[in-house]
C-alpha cells in the first residue's frame, strides 16, 4: 500500500487502485526520485501522467511543491486518487484530470499552465511508445518552463531515446527492475518545438 514518505502528510497511507492495471512505484523508488529531485520540488508546478494512485504528485505538494496535476482515465485510479487528495486534504494544491494523458495535455496546452517537473509512468509496455509521443506533445503544446526536468519511470531492460524534441538526457538511475530516466529542458528554453 502506498504512503506519503516526508513532509507535511509524512506516514498517510494512501488508497492504491483497485485490480493489476496499475503498478505502484515502490517507495525505494519514490525515495531515491525525491533525493534526486529535493532542490527542484519547493514552489515547483507538478504533473503527474499516468498517475494511478496519484502518490507521486501528492509526495511532491507534501514536500513542498506549490501545486500538482494529476492525470489518469482508469475508473479505479480515479478514485483512488479523489480519496487520496481528501485524505491529504491537499484539495487546493492537487487537481485529477480524468482523460486519456495525450487528451489531457491538448487540455492543459489550451490554457497557461506550464510545469517544473514531469513524472510520467505509463504501462511499462507502453513505456517507450507513449514517452516519445508526450514529449512531444509537451514541447508542442508549450507546456515545460525553461530547465524544467522530466522523468520517465520504465522497465530497466528497455532503451529510451537519449533526445527528445527539445528533451535531452541528463541521468538515468537503475532500481532493480525499475529504470527511471531524466531529461531536461535547457534554462533558455522558451517553450515550443525547433520549428515552432
Amino acid at each position: 500500500m502506498p504512503r506519503v514518505i516526508a513532509g507535511e502528510c509524512k506516514g498517510l497511507m494512501l488508497k492504491a487502485p483497485k485490480g493489476e492495471r496499475t503498478r505502484p512505484t515502490t517507495d525505494k523508488v519514490k525515495e531515491a526520485l525525491f533525493s534526486i529531485l529535493q532542490r527542484e520540488i519547493p514552489d515547483a508546478l507538478f504533473l503527474d501522467l499516468f498517475a494511478g494512485s496519484g502518490q507521486i504528485g501528492i509526495e511532491a505538494v507534501s514536500r513542498g511543491a506549490k501545486s500538482a496535476v494529476l492525470v489518469d482515465e482508469n475508473r479505479d485510479a480515479v478514485a483512488a486518487i479523489n480519496e487520496n487528495i481528501q485524505k491529504t486534504r491537499l484539495e487546493r494544491k492537487v487537481r485529477l484530470i480524468r482523460r486519456d494523458v495525450l487528451a489531457a495535455l491538448r487540455e492543459l496546452g489550451s490554457g497557461p499552465d506550464t510545469f517544473d517537473i514531469v513524472y510520467m509512468d505509463p504501462p511499462y509496455d507502453l513505456a517507450v511508445t507513449m514517452f516519445r509521443k508526450i514529449a512531444e506533445s509537451l514541447c508542442e503544446r508549450k507546456l515545460l518552463s525553461p530547465g524544467a526536468v522530466v522523468i520517465l519511470e520504465h522497465r530497466a531492460e528497455d532503451t529510451v531515446p537519449e533526445n527528445v524534441i527539445n528533451l535531452t538526457f541528463y541521468r538515468r538511475c537503475k532500481y532493480g527492475t525499475t529504470m527511471l530516466t531524466f531529461y531536461t529542458t535547457d534554462t533558455c528554453y522558451s517553450g515550443g518545438t525547433p520549428s515552432a
